[in-house]
């Protein structure tokens, strides 16, 4: 017999457990009783955050000011992504998250771009992109218009640990009840094997209906208790480990990511107003743990503020994300390395597909495998997005780029890269949270520049067509005379 779900216990704080009580209360009935249980016992991965920008809907929905979030997390705007080195060892590009171009016709832009740049034409896709323009001169500002040609997309860069504090006030103002307190024993039922209630090391026992496992990598309750398997990646994505490490904040704050690559893994750089997050992603198969420590703090632009922390992983994802009564959000659901900047996306989408599927009277097979299903590609989506940026390298400075390039990827990411390569067309998935513009801006910025482009663009006169891109090439520079330099943006919007 089914059970109606009444008690939803959150296992596990931090930015997954947090977000996950925050938006579950603000969107659930109140006759759904939330619990969250959490040690500080448990340190959490508090490093310097980047994200996409969906946060934005995420922060609006539980009614967030975006000036004392900005303050209270220490947080930056995010434009775009810088790749240094990842084609070739001194060259760059922007992952932005604007559209390059305008609207001009049946097909994408690069279209009519590339047949400008066949007939002579001098200027990057990046001239027609405001994201990229402001990147490159460190500016923002908020752009008051409807006029797609202005938009400007963005994201933030904060400190995590103080983003799920946060979200913890919120979420406890709103009725979300906190257990301290470690988890000794999980309890399950003999017949079902759903879990009925976690035991805790002070001896009280928390029931519940709906279990949701945000204890990170260990994955207590779904992959330690009910034996969730583990579908391993690290085939096409062999870095396996990570140091991270604070150092002081730069002068003037950059409004974008940076992506070091290395010869044998990548640095990022995340700026905060306090302080810059540090990092280098690699794999052990291919470079030391101390040499990996020597190159990540040869290569700080400003001082250290701590020792360096090693954090360990295995790329891949847990088969079923939803199973039994446990729905596993964060890194107990999978672990994609940090390239795109899409951990806190999975967990933003993670609970959001779990709101639409929310048991009410009963947990059902369907909503489960359609949960699973789901979930399987939108992490396959992320995953190929993020093989495309190794795979498609000319380095040739070392056997990790070496390999990467020459390895088999998976065959989907393969059809795509052909596609693009003839005809510079992109064909995408309706879970891909990422746009065409950045498959486009990707796979150009990594070399891979098409032979073809589609017929429509050849309708317009070659005249009209250079002049049709230099009024879009004109009206991107428009919005620059409103921008503030970054620094000088924050301190007004936030007052801080």
């Amino acid at each position: 017999m089914q059970k109606p779900v009444r008690n939803v216990v959150i296992a596990g704080g931090g930015t997954a457990g947090w977000m996950t009580a925050s938006l579950l209360r603000k969107v659930l009935p109140k006759h759904v009783n939330l619990r969250l249980v959490e040690s500080e016992d448990i340190g959490i991965v508090g490093v310097g955050e980047a994200t996409i920008p969906p946060i934005q809907t995420f922060n609006q929905t539980l009614g967030i000011d975006e000036k004392a979030f900005l303050r209270e997390t220490h947080a930056t705007i995010k434009l775009a992504i810088s790749f240094e080195n990842w084609r070739v060892p001194g060259e760059r590009y922007l992952h932005t998250f604007g559209a390059p171009g305008a609207t001009l016709g049946f097909c994408g832009f690069q279209h009519y771009w590339l047949r400008a740049k066949q007939q002579g034409a001098t200027a990057s896709l990046w001239d027609y992109d405001l994201n990229a323009l402001c990147c490159e001169q460190g500016k923002f500002n908020k752009i008051n218009t409807q006029n797609p040609m202005f938009e400007m997309q963005y994201a933030y860069h904060f400190d995590s640990a103080l983003y799920g504090q946060f979200l913890r006030k919120i979420a406890e103002q709103m009725g979300v009840v906190r257990t301290e307190g470690l988890i000794e024993h999980v309890q399950q039922d003999p017949e079902s094997g759903f879990i009925t209630a976690l035991q805790l090391k002070s001896g009280e026992t928390i029931q519940g209906d709906l279990f949701i496992d945000c204890t990170g990598s260990r994955a207590l309750l779904s992959q330690r208790t009910l034996g969730v398997e583990y579908e391993d990646w690290s085939h096409w994505l062999p870095a396996d480990r990570a140091l991270a490490v604070p150092s002081a904040r730069k002068a003037n704050t950059a409004p974008y990511t940076r992506s070091i690559a290395r010869p044998s893994g990548w640095q990022w750089q995340i700026p905060l107003t306090h302080r810059n997050g540090n990092g280098i992603v690699y794999s052990s198969n291919y470079l030391s743990d101390e040499k990996a420590h020597d190159t990540l703090m040869g290569n700080l632009e400003t001082e250290a503020l701590d020792t360096p922390r090693q954090l360990r992983f295995r790329t891949g994802r847990a088969r079923e994300q939803w199973h039994k009564n446990v729905v596993a959000i964060g890194l107990s659901s999978g672990f994609l390395e940090p390239l795109e900047s899409t951990s806190i996306h999975l967990i933003q989408s993670g609970i959001v597909r779990l709101m639409k599927m929310f048991p009410n009277q009963g947990i059902e097979p369907s909503m489960v495998a359609l949960y699973n299903a789901e979930s399987k590609q939108e992490f396959e989506t992320i995953r190929d997005f993020i093989i495309l940026h190794y795979h498609v390298n000319e380095r040739d400075d070392s056997d990790f780029w070496r390999d990467m390039r020459n390895m088999a990827i998976p065959e989907r990411l393969s059809h795509k890269i052909d596609a693009f390569k003839q005809t510079s067309a992109i064909f995408n998935e309706n879970s891909d949270i990422f746009r065409d513009s950045s498959w486009v801006q990707v796979m150009m910025g990594q070399g891979l520049m098409p032979r073809d482009y589609h017929p429509v663009a050849d309708v317009p006169k070659l005249g009209t067509l250079n002049e049709t891109l230099k009024k879009v090439y004109d009206a991107k520079r428009q919005p620059l005379e409103q921008m503030l330099a970054h620094d000088e943006f924050l301190r007004r919007y936030t007052g801080a």
